[in-house]
């Protein structure tokens, strides 16, 4: 236990020099006020509260004194456990006198204990179950890139929806594939006997084993098989029922530890169409918080469409927050070589930018929507696209160049990992928050550890729950793209 303490400490280290260099290089400067300098009159900060969940960094004032979170923490109190507890103190405010605990910037002897996915510091991100075939990204690669010990959530992608009921996707992959003890997790190999659980979900059982405080759910729908909600709908009690079974099936009890719905999208178009009406989703995750009870998690993909009578006013989302953990908000897809001639825009742009093809497509434009919507921000995550999307036939360097199609790709047209562009397709510019690459007759935009290090600095400000990614199989084999998330959470 020692030494995995002290290699996470050590990657954690590596990742936060990392993004300070990252946030260095582009320019990225922060101006901090010297706590403890002289001043008659200091300001407190939000009164602490009991029922908040704050996390490394939050500020709050109480009796008269400021104090800042070391990590994560619930209901414990500011100055009530000394030095080495949760609370820093910085200052007596509002006219108050110093502490007699004096200030400490000292680290805990021991790592904090308990999941900080519960508020402020989720990382979570998509699992495929068809990774496992071409792309050849299994459970153990979680454990050799690093990014198990960066996670607090993995999201299972995908299972069904088929004739208003949660089935399985692929059950060869999920239940029965496989593994010997090298490919294992363990390094203990699967059994044939009969009725013993092979595949992925055996992987992960034993990858929960090795990280006890990781949470795992299991999505469902999904671009391709989001056309079945719209009669899930119809009855939803009957759906969470069929979902809660399915979940909580006993060959993989212990698994999951709740459900993450990716409906694309109610009450709009995506692959399919749908015309429920904006009730149907707050009443779908109103039966699956019913059925799944308070102590499971209950999350969903959605829409990142911030145009104005756009699908995040169409899906009833604000009447859902109350029955949802956290809401992943799909920030990335926006620009694409479906529209082959271009012009070339960034699919991922956290802010908006010069010529930006269609207004509103960008991540601060869908959170700010949903927020003035009422959705607290703690229940909305950030997501990145470990991938990237690009066009041929370009000759312009700069964004809002034209093309004639799509750009070859490692499984498709129009679309190939960060592993492969990194070094492929090296960035050469950014643009709205996010970078882009010109090689050859290809122009390419995806996120890089510089970008992610800029955007979760914007994250943090903005007070929102974490970030996402979709989906692991496309960072590198030591997992760069999620230790620079780790890296600003």
């Amino acid at each position: 236990m020692g030494g995995t303490l002290r290699r996470l400490r050590t990657r954690r280290f590596i990742a936060v020099v990392t993004a300070a260099l990252a946030l260095f290089t582009t320019g990225l400067i922060y101006t901090v006020a010297n706590p403890f300098s002289a001043n008659a009159a200091v300001t407190c900060n939000e009164p602490w509260a009991a029922s908040e969940v704050y996390v490394g960094g939050d500020l709050v004032s109480h009796e008269g004194y400021n104090y800042k979170a070391k990590w994560w923490t619930t209901n414990e109190e500011p100055g009530t456990t000394g030095q080495w507890g949760v609370w820093q103190t910085l200052e007596a405010c509002g006219g108050g006198t110093d502490p007699t605990t004096p200030p400490t910037s000292e680290e805990p002897t021991e790592e904090p204990t308990g999941n900080p996915g519960t508020g402020g510091a989720i990382n979570a991100a998509y699992f495929t179950e068809w990774g496992v075939y071409g792309r050849n990204y299994h459970v153990k690669n979680l454990v050799t890139s690093g990014s198990a010990e960066d996670l607090t959530h993995i999201v299972y992608a995908f299972g069904n929806v088929q004739n208003g009921q949660c089935t399985m996707g692929d059950s060869y992959a999920a239940i029965d594939k496989f593994y010997d003890a090298a490919s294992s997790v363990d390094g203990v190999a699967d059994t044939w006997d009969t009725g013993a659980l092979r595949g992925n979900f055996n992987q992960l059982l034993k990858l929960k084993e090795m990280y006890p405080d990781l949470k795992i759910v299991w999505s469902f729908g999904g671009w391709t098989w989001s056309g079945g909600f719209t009669q899930a709908a119809q009855n939803p009690v009957a759906f969470a029922n069929s979902c809660y079974n399915l979940v909580n099936d006993a060959r993989w009890a212990g698994l999951f530890d709740g459900i993450d719905i990716d409906w694309e999208y109610p009450n709009a178009c995506g692959l399919t169409c749908d015309t429920s009406g904006t009730s149907a989703y707050p009443n779908l995750m109103k039966a699956l918080r019913d059925r799944f009870g308070a102590n499971a998690l209950v999350t969903s993909a959605i829409t990142a469409d911030g145009t104005s009578g756009g699908k995040i006013e169409k899906g009833g989302y604000a009447a859902a927050a109350q029955y949802v953990d956290f809401y992943m908000v799909m920030t990335y897809d926006y620009f694409g070589a479906w529209d082959a001639d271009g012009p070339t825009a960034p699919h991922s742009p956290l802010n908006s930018f010069s010529g930006q093809p269609i207004a509103g497509f960008d991540g601060a434009t869908a959170i700010a929507k949903l927020k003035s919507l009422g959705i607290p921000s703690s229940k909305l995550l950030l997501g990145f696209g470990f991938y990237g999307r690009g066009w041929t036939g370009v000759t312009q360097s700069a964004p809002g160049g034209s093309a004639t199609g799509a750009a070859p790709g490692t499984y498709e047209a129009g679309i190939d990992d960060y592993k492969v562009l990194k070094t492929e397709c090296p960035a050469t510019g950014t643009v709205g928050g996010t970078a882009y690459a010109k090689c050859g007759s290809e122009w390419w935009s995806y996120d890089t550890p510089a970008t992610i290090a800029t955007k979760m600095a914007w994250l943090d400000s903005q007070g929102l729950g974490g970030a996402f990614s979709w989906e692991l199989s496309g960072d590198t084999a030591n997992g760069e793209l999620m230790n620079a998330i780790a890296a600003g959470l």
